[in-house]
């Protein structure tokens, strides 16, 4: 451990070598280098799904450009999530103010584009000059009859999941807000799942033949539609924890609405998900429902997957993600591969998560929380990984290393969840491991 930053060490630890419980949850170390983004960005790859809204950033013309379709998320409708609005302040808007070009530009796009909702974000000069963004966007609302909602996403007050935060905070004030939905006998929210490749309308398909309805998916192919009438749901099914417990916990607060925890990555997490809210609702035909599906799929999954675990039994993988749910369905799914995880990180895990990290990886595997480039590189060299699962940040560790690499973050274009997902994620591991390129590089 010597090698790396000393404030750094707590959380690292090598499973079978060091005593220490994973340290998680802290602020990043300065001159760490971080892979997390801002709190900006947290909050704008949360909303972005939600299609027939419009998103104003409320800043320099950087923070549009880093955040301009930033999430592989479909639509089966509207795409103005798509477009990316920027006010584009700059230094004379920083000396005088930004509040008049940001009332300027929301008149003139609320009449060009007739959204059902606005979202302004908020960054870190924003914060700075001070500009009342809430008393802009309250004024709006009542000239134009459009709900136009601040999103406090100032880029300094934290790291991305102080993101999420702020963008469930901006989702609260529209749920509820439309009373007279009536909802379906067995009716559920999932949350946390972005409609990365069309993710959702596998799920939806899935819930379909069980015999539950989804009223709204937040935020994969959102409307404010759905989200305004959400709180109509029996059950909150959460995806992505880092991202949406805020809004599954004030659910549960606040229209006593329980939630549960699932994965859809891998055969055994999707069969979990189905079979809790089968569970939940307790009734006999939806759980004689779940178990039909899931053993028709597994009749057809399972012998398509031999292939391709015969040519990856004994390789080795790195993981290192956002979220550390998908880290954990990701090492149950590499061993289903036949494959071993010797580095399993993400940057926004929680002690539980770390535990059943733990458990469920081998001797010598090394779990690391909030990591940086040049561990990553090491960990990589020194446990021998033939792969690296991550973002678009480890693409060029992989890319340098002479690793394959294999993209399971936001901007992905193949759909991975479910038993289709699992299909396709192993012939994305298949040919990134084994492609003949790797014949031509010296490691």
């Amino acid at each position: 451990m010597s090698k790396y930053i000393k404030d750094r060490t707590p959380q690292i630890v090598t499973i079978g070598e060091d005593q220490h419980d994973l340290a998680c949850e802290k602020k990043s170390v300065a001159g760490s280098v971080s892979q997390r983004a801002c709190v900006f960005c947290g909050s704008r790859v949360v909303l972005y799904p939600i299609a027939d809204a419009l998103h104003i950033v409320h800043g320099p013309i950087g923070c549009a450009a880093y955040t301009w379709d930033i999430r592989g998320a479909m639509s089966s409708g509207p795409q103005l999530h798509r477009l990316s609005f920027s006010t584009d302040l700059r230094e004379k808007d920083v000396v005088f103010g930004g509040e008049k070009k940001l009332y300027s530009a929301l008149t003139e796009l609320i009449e060009a584009y007739k959204p059902k909702a606005v979202f302004v974000y908020s960054t870190c000069i924003v914060g700075v000059i001070g500009d009342d963004v809430e008393a802009v966007a309250r004024q709006l609302t009542k000239e134009t009859g459009v709900e136009v909602i601040p999103v406090m996403s100032e880029g300094f007050k934290g790291t991305k999941k102080d993101g999420y935060k702020a963008a469930c905070d901006a989702l609260m004030t529209l749920v509820g807000t439309d009373d007279d939905y009536v909802a379906p006998k067995y009716s559920i929210n999932i949350l946390g799942d972005f409609n990365l490749a069309g993710e959702l309308w596998i799920l939806s398909e899935y819930y379909k033949k069980i015999g539950v309805e989804i009223i709204a998916c937040l935020t994969g192919d959102g409307r404010i539609e759905q989200v305004r009438r959400c709180h109509k749901a029996s059950l909150n099914v959460v995806q992505c924890s880092g991202s949406m417990m805020h809004v599954a916990k004030e659910m549960k607060d606040k229209y006593d609405i329980p939630f549960k925890k699932v994965s859809y990555f891998g055969i055994e997490d999707m069969s979990d998900a189905l079979y809790e809210v089968a569970q939940h609702f307790n009734d006999p035909e939806l759980m004689a429902n779940a178990r039909a599906l899931v053993s028709e799929e597994l009749a057809k999954l399972i012998p398509a997957l031999q292939p391709y675990r015969q040519k990856l039994e004994g390789k080795k993988a790195a993981i290192y993600v956002g979220g550390a749910f998908k880290a954990i369905s990701l090492v149950k799914a590499l061993r289903l591969l036949g494959m071993q995880t010797v580095v399993v990180g993400s940057q926004t895990g929680n002690k539980d998560d770390y535990n059943l990290l733990s458990k469920i990886c081998d001797k010598g595997t090394v779990i690391v929380d909030d990591s940086n480039p040049n561990e990553l590189s090491d960990f990589v060299k020194q446990t021998g990984a033939d792969l690296f699962i991550g973002g678009v940040k480890e693409r060029p560790i992989a890319y340098k290393l002479g690793l394959g690499f294999c993209d399971h973050n936001h901007e992905r274009k193949e759909a991975l969840a479910g038993y289709v997902g699992m299909l396709n994620f192993a012939k994305e591991v298949y040919a990134s491991c084994m492609s003949p390129v790797w014949k031509f590089i010296e490691k």
